[in-house]
């Protein structure tokens, strides 16, 4: 046996029939628990066997695992969305989502089949491609990437792993796309096709305020103020365990107090009249929610219906290419082509900043700059 020039461990040949048919070599250290432990490693030659030695040597010194864990990737998914994610402060709509995508697109094999002590930068790559493959979404692939990374941190912190390998994997991008709007008379037309129909009311506060379709249904009584005119965005709905539920929005600057002109607050108004007549005729089966968008019955409305509503109206009115969303993009561009400024627009919409609003909205109509350029001719008496 010889011991390594630089004290890495130790290394001896492994012999038969007088001949040397490998090397093997030797470090000991103390674990969590203050036991000795003792890792042994193979190589064809010494020099295979010091250069394993001194990797090992370096990860301890470094506090991580002297050999990454052979439990697959699925196998750890699994308990990383029992423990940590469980856990977390996250919302139950976004753990929910996290479970989903692990099971849809990480758990399943031949990717959740790779143990975690062979998984490269090269399968999460090849991960990403296969989620493009299937037509999935720039989001949806960025999100199943960020759904590893963070249960793969995990490993590394209970000491599965020596490093992430997905932190070296450049972020999916997503491709950012001007948003599609509908002019003002179009927006009229839409709204116009929609009556009689249940949830014209929903389209015509999106279309009026710029919300998002999930903060329009989850708008309570309690969050509306009709004589001042108010609405403040509070929350939006989301499904956990196979129900809808509402929750706080994402970001701080989702919360915000919306002015009500006074359409909508009379729209309001007669929205909480029809709703205290339906609760009378469903009498105890209604599901008292404090929602000011409900079902029949008093529940949350499914968002899907929201969509369903614009589709009807838009082949009634002779329109493609229309969803909830557009109507959120044409209040933001009248409100930038009538000259509001893009901080108030941002504020509005509820945007984290005006560089999201300036990326979103970057084009204006080629009526708007002519007008712009005309102006400034005139003003410098050209």
């Amino acid at each position: 046996m010889n011991k390594n020039a630089n004290g890495e461990g130790s290394i001896w040949k492994r012999m038969k029939d007088g001949k040397i048919i490998r090397y093997e070599g030797a470090v000991t250290y103390i674990d969590d628990d203050g036991k000795t432990k003792r890792h042994t490693v193979y190589g064809r030659t010494r020099q295979d066997v010091r250069d394993k030695l001194r990797r090992a040597r370096e990860r301890l010194d470094a506090g991580a695992p002297v050999r990454d864990a052979t439990r697959t990737v699925a196998d750890w998914l699994a308990q990383w969305r029992a423990t940590t994610l469980a856990v977390s402060d996250r919302k139950p709509a976004t753990k929910e989502m996290y479970a989903h995508l692990c099971r849809k697109h990480l758990e399943p094999a031949p990717f959740g089949a790779i143990t975690l002590d062979r998984l490269r930068p090269t399968d999460i790559e090849a991960l990403v491609l296969t989620c493009k493959d299937r037509g999935l979404s720039d989001s949806s692939v960025r999100s199943v990437y960020t759904v590893l990374r963070l249960a793969l941190d995990g490993a590394v912190r209970d000491g599965l792993l020596a490093r992430n390998p997905a932190a070296v994997v450049n972020r999916p991008g997503v491709a950012r796309r001007e948003a599609r709007h509908a002019a003002a008379m179009d927006v009229i037309a839409l709204l116009n096709a929609a009556d009689g129909l249940r949830y014209r009311d929903v389209l015509v506060l999106i279309a009026s305020t710029g919300m998002r379709r999930g903060e329009a249904l989850a708008v309570r009584w309690s969050d509306v103020d009709l004589d001042a005119g108010l609405l403040t965005v509070r929350g939006t709905p989301g499904r956990v365990g196979g129900k809808l539920v509402v929750s706080e929005p994402k970001t701080d600057r989702s919360r915000r107090t919306v002015p009500l002109g006074a359409p909508l607050v009379a729209m309001l108004r007669a929205r909480r009249e029809q709703q205290a007549a339906e609760q009378l005729r469903a009498a105890n089966q209604w599901q008292k929610s404090g929602l000011v968008f409900t079902t029949e019955l008093g529940t949350p409305v499914e968002p899907r219906n929201i969509l369903r509503t614009v589709e009807t109206a838009a082949a009634k009115a002779g329109m493609e290419g229309v969803v909830v969303h557009t109507l959120r993009h044409s209040a933001a561009v009248a409100w930038l082509e009538a000259g509001v400024h893009i901080k108030a627009v941002a504020d509005l919409l509820g945007h984290a900043s005006i560089a999201v609003t300036g990326d979103i909205y970057g084009h204006t109509s080629d009526d708007t700059t002519r007008a712009a350029v005309e102006g400034l001719s005139g003003t410098l008496g050209l």
